[in-house]
């Protein structure tokens, strides 16, 4: 983070420049007497406390992050904050400043930096969580989300890493990745389908019989069936046929 980045957060962070600000529109609402121009903890507590009555009174809608953000010094809070006030004081459209998506850490600048100039998971936890964001919420539990967040988008980056560089982390493709992927033939209707059906299973259906009269490497084989003994059959017969009559001479 540059020098002159972190001196801009710090002048915005304790909330004197902002009552300032509205103090020029609302000057009935904001006792500038009763803020502190300090860069304790207690006195940017304080200052932002009284200007979030003044945003409940005057139903200006702040959000709670963006303030936190602005008070623990976070990346890109403040910038959003001064253009929120601008648009909700001025009914200006401005350019907004920021590129991508803002998520109050410093992912977007370790992108832009080479890969062995950037931060590590225990850097990446000290760099975006602040000592006075642990003060201003001392519960365990919430801090180990915040940091299980920060560790989550340092993974992510690194993974990121892997798949933009696989050469540099020796990553070898997967047997998934290696096969060709085919495009699926286009949709048909259900009558199409049914017709498509039919002609494909008649077409099979000739082919195999062409197939097997074609070839002609198939071979035939007689079976003999052994027959029983037929002059039993024939005597048999013959016994059981009643003897003709002789005529008399």
């Amino acid at each position: 983070m540059h020098y002159s980045a972190y001196c801009r957060f710090r002048d915005l962070s304790n909330g004197y420049i902002m009552a300032e600000i509205f103090y020029w529109y609302y000057p009935d609402d904001i006792q500038m007497h009763s803020f502190d121009n300090g860069a304790s903890l207690s006195t940017k507590l304080g200052n932002w406390s009284q200007l979030e009555k003044f945003f409940l009174k005057r139903k200006l809608n702040i959000s709670k992050e963006l303030i936190d953000g602005t008070i623990h010094c976070k990346p890109g809070a403040a910038e959003i904050l001064v253009q929120e006030i601008y648009v909700m004081l001025t009914h200006r459209r401005v350019k907004t400043i920021q590129d991508n998506e803002v998520d109050f850490t410093d992912r977007h600048y370790q992108e832009h930096l080479p890969m062995v100039a950037r931060s590590t998971a225990t850097k990446a936890v000290k760099s975006n969580i602040t000592l006075s964001e642990i003060l201003a919420e001392p519960d365990i539990d919430v801090n180990k989300q915040k940091v299980q967040a920060v560790i989550n988008i340092h993974l992510q980056q690194r993974q990121q890493e892997r798949i933009a560089d696989p050469k540099r982390f020796n990553v070898k493709p997967s047997l998934g990745e290696r096969a060709i992927r085919l495009m699926p033939p286009p949709e048909l209707n259900q009558s199409e389908t049914s017709l498509t059906n039919r002609s494909s299973s008649s077409s099979s259906y000739t082919s195999s019989q062409t197939d097997i009269r074609s070839k002609t490497n198939v071979t035939f084989k007689e079976i003999k069936v052994k027959q029983g003994d037929r002059s039993y059959v024939s005597s048999s017969v013959s016994s059981t046929t009643p003897p003709s009559t002789l005529s008399a001479p």
